[in-house]
């Protein structure tokens, strides 16, 4: 920054970095220096380049996972060959991403790579994401990514098309926001509890046409995979993308990534990745603070991620809130969910425990996870319980580690890498009128299946309800 340069935030930082042109509209062309692509939305951008006789103009600069509609149960036979996938339209679905990455050149970790997972774990764990860059998937939770200081959102499918021919997109600046966490995490508290919170307190809508910049003592002192955690719920408040500012913490967890800069590449991309932080005396749009210490173990009881306690409070009232429209919201998600006010938290019993998702399946959620679990054994009302690492690789570190024979003990179910329960896209799925502790990232109505019940929570809290059958503080398991 020049004397003459006002200060800009992060976010106007890599934006006005990837201008290409911009329009009497408002509009602008941006550069998009990473695209990752999976097999929901991608086949009809793909079709519709075969039929226009175009190519994908940056190959190298796209990386295709299978992740939402793979099963996953076991996918190979004992002879080593190919379990078929027995849904027809998830075969249909994986096969024509198969077929696709073949046609156009585009790198792939298949169904049985060591490497395969879900795209959000995949792109940070193999350096494919990188500070200061673009990135895009036709995935909402893409906004996982700015954890690394990426400028990342989810794009629809003619975007993916758009990207996929030219490695661009048209696109309006967003307003900036900055959610600033201050003082001591509590014990028992987690990333997932914070985002949590920080959604309750805004909304969904809190940040809707803003970039959120997570800042703050609490933030900084957060793991990478924590900061994942916090990025990729960026969404459920509303916001575009969600940023965290590249650190040493950054830098650590990217050095001899095997797509990650090497040699003098590294040392001056770092060099680059320690001017993207927001200028003193940048202005944000708008400005919200948290204090830590007010956080506890949080979970969802309604139908939104907005619909959120900690762990020690109870069913809200409709007429608790302050309009007639969230009051109607209010008795609508109660009514779905099969609550009744002013029942404590600690008393509804769970069906179902799903611990996996883009937000929350990396190597130190399930660390977490099973040191909640222990030599305990899962209630006998649990009906399931799913571990669902995020990628081979995670899958592999949690085997080695011994995590695996943890949850097994336990009565947990391990699986291989993917989506799973997060959605109802998939065989796991929980069934109508059931009730799941979820640490995954919706709880909207059918989220998890037709009819499902959804709390969303962290993995140690997942894992104490596993224990004790019902909706748990960790911090009494935990001591």
């Amino acid at each position: 920054m020049t004397e003459n340069t006002p200060p800009k935030t992060l976010y106007e930082k890599i934006w006005d970095a990837h201008v290409v042109s911009e329009r009497d509209d408002g509009t602008a062309l941006i550069y998009i220096d990473r695209h990752l692509v999976h097999e929901v939305t991608s086949p009809q951008a793909f079709e519709s380049l075969r039929q226009q006789g175009r190519k994908v103009r940056r190959p190298d600069l796209t990386l295709a996972v299978p992740d939402h509609n793979l099963p996953t149960t076991p996918r190979l036979a004992a002879d080593g060959s190919r379990l078929p996938i027995a849904d027809p339209q998830s075969a249909a679905q994986l096969a024509a991403l198969e077929n696709n990455v073949e046609a156009f050149e585009i790198p792939y970790f298949g169904a049985t790579h060591r490497n395969q997972g879900i795209v959000h774990v995949v792109g940070p764990e193999q350096g494919f994401t990188l500070p200061g860059t673009t990135l895009v998937c036709g995935d909402s939770h893409t906004s996982a990514h700015g954890a690394l200081g990426a400028l990342a959102f989810g794009i629809g499918t003619s975007e993916v098309e758009h990207v996929l021919a030219t490695q661009t997109l048209l696109l309006r600046r967003s307003a900036t926001m900055e959610v600033r966490i201050e003082g001591d995490v509590p014990l028992g508290v987690t990333p997932k509890d914070l985002i949590l919170h920080v959604i309750g307190t805004i909304g969904t809508n809190g940040a809707t046409g803003h970039v959120i910049e997570y800042r703050g003592g609490a933030v900084e002192r957060m793991s990478i995979e924590g900061r994942l955690t916090m990025a990729n719920m960026s969404i459920e408040a509303g916001a575009r993308a969600g940023l965290i500012a590249p650190d040493d913490t950054t830098f650590t967890y990217l050095r001899g990534r095997p797509m990650a800069p090497k040699g003098e590449q590294w040392d001056a991309a770092c060099d680059y990745w320690r001017t993207l932080r927001s200028d003193e005396g940048a202005v944000f749009d708008k400005s919200v603070t948290i204090n830590a210490a007010d956080v506890e173990p949080s979970v969802t009881w309604g139908t939104s991620p907005e619909d959120v306690v900690g762990i020690s409070g109870h069913v809200p009232t409709p007429e608790s809130f302050g309009d007639a429209g969230k009051q109607a919201a209010a008795a609508k998600s109660l009514a779905y969910m099969g609550l009744e006010p002013g029942t404590a938290m600690t008393d509804i019993a769970i069906d179902h425990v799903f611990i996996g998702s883009c937000t929350n399946s990396r190597i130190e959620d399930l660390r977490a996870a099973a040191a909640v679990v222990g030599a305990r054994k899962k209630a006998d009302n649990v009906k399931s319980a799913l571990i669902v690492p995020g990628s081979g690789l995670v899958k592999h570190q949690a085997e080695a580690e011994g995590l695996d024979l943890v949850f097994k003990n336990a009565g947990f179910e391990w699986r291989e890498p993917g989506c799973s329960a997060c959605l109802g896209m998939n065989p796991d799925k929980v069934p109508a009128g059931e009730r799941c502790a979820s640490t995954s990232n919706r709880n909207f109505e059918g989220r998890q299946g037709p009819g499902a019940r959804t709390h969303l929570l962290s993995p140690a809290m997942a894992a104490a309800a596993a224990i004790t059958g019902k909706l748990t503080d960790v911090r009494e398991l935990a001591g």
